[in-house]
């Protein structure tokens, strides 16, 4: 398998330490992995179907029209894409297209620290054998998400008297493509201190870049 990360954008969120501790773990399970600090990797679309799955860490920031174009082409054409937290669900604002491919777009996190998450599907390949409720300690996403989404994990929101259940891991398909999520993963530390959430992390990765081998399926 092989995979592409693109990382950058807003640096509070570590984008160059959380690529090399997500390679490091592909890696440990034979991806091959190429990494880029630009878009320009996205400028022929003959390049970006090359790889098995994309994985944007870029809060923020934008690509060329272009760029996304031959990205969402090749998506639905069965390249994955996965990513997590800001890196993938707080990029690209305003591309309306690109946050329904992801499943879903960041609006807010007025709540950081421990927070429950419970896991929804113990029997998907993502999650199967990892806690079905842990604790874990970090912003807590609120997110605009697709209802067709796949929904693995989520968490209870408390926000101005109300308490909603909040997606927080999930899969879907776009065309013939692939597609993970999660909300967590703040900073590379967060990866060191909860072994389990990096290891759905990979899971999922891998997971979205068997689109073209087993097609798709979330």
């Amino acid at each position: 398998m092989k995979a592409l990360i693109i990382y950058g954008g807003w640096q509070g969120h570590e984008p160059e330490a959380c690529a090399k501790t997500i390679a490091t773990a592909l890696k440990r399970k034979r991806v091959t992995v190429t990494m880029s600090e630009t878009f320009d990797v996205l400028n022929k679309i003959s390049d970006i179907r090359r790889y098995d799955v994309i994985v944007p860490i870029w809060t923020m920031g934008s690509m060329e029209p272009k760029q996304f174009e031959n990205l969402n082409k090749a998506v639905r054409g069965g390249v994955g894409l996965a990513g997590f937290h800001g890196g993938m669900g707080e990029s690209m604002r305003g591309n309306l297209e690109f946050n329904w491919m992801v499943g879903g777009q960041f609006v807010g996190h007025p709540y950081v620290g421990d927070h429950d998450i419970y896991l929804t599907d113990m029997h998907n390949g993502i999650t199967k054998g990892m806690p079905s409720r842990f604790t874990y300690n970090s912003e807590q996403y609120y997110m605009i998400v697709d209802p067709g989404n796949n929904v693995l994990a989520e968490t209870l929101y408390d926000y101005d008297g109300h308490t909603i259940t909040m997606p927080c891991i999930w899969t879907k398909n776009w065309g013939k493509g692939r597609i993970f999520y999660s909300a967590l993963g703040h900073v590379a530390k967060e990866f060191r201190t909860y072994k389990h959430v990096l290891a759905m992390t990979i899971r999922g990765i891998i997971w979205a870049g068997e689109s073209k081998k087993r097609g798709t399926g979330i």
